[in-house]
């Protein structure tokens, strides 16, 4: 029966005044990163209605946000629409991509550029009967019982849903929905592991004279890149005297021991995408705030390596790989643009806050690129490199060239009743029922920097490049306990301790666990049930039916 129309015009003029958003939906994700659209594209192709939310003003997370040399891992391993996505974008640059059972590291073919990446988000968004909202930042979280039934953002507005998907780096909406997390790095005795807990890494991650020689590719053989370089620099503002003071961004040791329990998560940056091609470039200009001081570590170091006879190039400085049409991707080095301690604030820091954060790195970074362009004590040659790159003017059009998205590498960590862990990586245990599948190395960016007996050592590297066993990620990892919320699914903060999330956390596996976890939601919707008493030999069926990939054939 039609609704009498004095009802719908009430329904307009009191709907916004509520804030209500007028629908409930199927299945709400939350965050649009790449993880967040996949989920969503995964709902709407099994029929659902889809709500996708993200608090900010573009799609793709970090995938369109500058991390455009993906970190692959085993390719064999990547399935479903993660699969058909990064396919789809190398054809468009002219390429087949190869999804075979071998190392692939990062980069190489599974490059992009992030307006292609985002475009081709859109373009699948656009085909689809998605509802997706920008700027909704969300504040809270109502509950009955266990179950969320609505969430409400910054803005008033309200959304209903039958099942909720938290698809942000940060775990916003399963913080609000009371679901406990950690991030905290847990001692290595919690769950029988080797590298979790405080860290100084003196056998690789410490300052030394001796270097060697890198081969072309800016790799010593053990894979230790020129930007891994690390020479033994006073922390102190006085560098013969330790009553000075200590110099930004380094705390001081306090006798903790390797493994034990230990506050922070990994460094954080901007994945920059830069071009030396002078018709595109924009060139990096003096920061209105621009402190010498804060480039004092840059300083020492550059003063290091020289005294070693080191002929350094911008290399020393940020890992850089060549991206297509004249761009590359700027990463991060021992002393590049990563700030060990802001990440420790941004979890559980509110927007405004996160603003403020987001502002202080990208004005460190661009001090530090005006720094290496301009100081007279960088090498000319260093000088003149660092000069020829600059912002791309047809990337992040309406942020200067500047992505939209800080690199988070790790935020907040579910703990439910599976916590994936270093035994699950090495094989030495298999998560009961898989839903994708991990294969990159455990690659955690330091902690912090720290005054150990007299130099600044990086608490809390570990290897990049320490390679793991394809293995699975369990189903229990993504879903909350059972008492704590039934219609919500976590996919980037997942359950995992810090050293297995540093293997679990790249791009391509998101977006796998995202369409698991949408299978999962759906199937959940169906049947009316909590999320964790979904049938698994169900889900499994759907999951291999979608293309994914939950185990390799052995290569023996």
């Amino acid at each position: 029966m039609k609704k009498p129309l004095l009802f719908l015009l009430l329904s307009f003029l009191l709907i916004p005044l509520l804030g209500l958003s007028g629908r409930s939906y199927d299945i709400c994700v939350y965050g649009a990163t790449s993880g967040g659209v996949v989920a969503a594209l995964q709902a709407d192709r099994m029929g659902k209605s889809v709500l996708l939310l993200e608090p900010y003003k573009h799609v793709g997370g970090s995938t369109t946000g500058g991390l455009s040399a993906v970190d692959v891992g085993n390719p064999a391993t990547i399935g479903g629409i993660a699969r058909e996505y990064f396919a789809k974008l190398a054809e468009r640059y002219g390429k087949t991509l190869k999804f075979d059972n071998y190392f692939a590291h990062t980069g190489g073919d599974f490059v992009i550029e992030p307006s292609g990446a985002e475009k081709l988000f859109l373009e699948y968004i656009a085909e689809s009967n998605i509802d997706l909202f920008y700027d909704k930042k969300i504040v809270s979280a109502q509950k009955r019982d266990a179950k969320i039934q609505s969430i409400t953002m910054l803005d008033g507005t309200v959304y209903e849903a039958k099942v909720f998907i938290d698809a942000t780096y940060e775990g916003d909406l399963m913080a609000l929905a009371g679901v406990s997390y950690t991030t905290t790095r847990e001692a290595n005795s919690q769950y029988r592991e080797t590298g979790n807990g405080f860290s100084i890494r003196e056998d690789r991650y410490y300052p030394s004279v001796y270097w060697g020689v890198p081969g072309e590719n800016g790799r010593r053989p053990d894979g230790k890149g020129i930007w891994d370089r690390d020479l033994p620099i006073s922390p102190y503002i006085d560098p013969t005297n330790r009553e000075s003071g200590l110099l930004p961004t380094i705390k001081p040791y306090q006798g903790e021991q390797n493994g034990e329990r230990a506050a922070g998560v990994q460094a954080y940056c901007f994945r920059l995408c830069m071009t030396n091609d002078p018709d595109n470039r924009i060139p990096i200009s003096k920061p209105d705030n621009y402190d010498p001081w804060n480039y004092e570590i840059q300083r020492r170091f550059i003063q290091a390596c020289l005294l070693q006879g080191d002929d350094m190039d911008i290399r020393w400085f940020t890992k850089l790989d060549p991206l297509v049409n004249g761009k590359w991707d700027f990463n991060t080095a021992t002393f590049g643009s990563n700030i060990p301690g802001l990440s420790w604030e941004w979890p559980d820091a509110n927007w405004a806050k996160r603003k403020e954060l987001y502002d202080y790195q990208r004005d460190y970074h661009v001090g530090l690129l005006y720094f290496l362009a301009t100081d007279p004590v960088v090498p000319e040659k260093l000088r003149e490199e660092a000069r020829s790159f600059g912002l791309c003017k047809d990337e992040f059009a309406d942020n200067g060239g500047w992505p939209y998205q800080i690199y988070v590498r790790e935020a907040r960590r579910m703990v439910s009743g599976l916590v994936m862990n270093e035994n699950h990586c090495t094989g030495a245990l298999d998560a009961p029922k898989p839903i994708a599948m991990a294969s990159y190395g455990i690659d955690i960016h330091e902690i912090q920097r720290i005054a150990y007996k007299d130099m600044i050592v990086r608490e809390g590297k570990s290897p990049a490049r320490v390679k793991v066993k394809p293995f699975g990620i369990g189903y229990g990892s993504i879903v909350p306990k059972e008492n704590e919320c039934t219609n919500l699914l976590v996919t980037f903060s997942l359950s995992a301790s810090h050293v297995a999330f540093g293997s679990i956390r790249m791009e391509p596996t998101f977006m796998m666990l995202n369409q698991s976890a949408a299978s999962a939601a759906v199937q959940a919707v169906d049947e009316d049930i909590p999320i964790q008493e979904i049938n698994y030999d169900a889900l499994r069926k759907k999951i291999l039916a979608d293309g994914q990939i939950l185990s390799l054939p052995s290569r023996e």
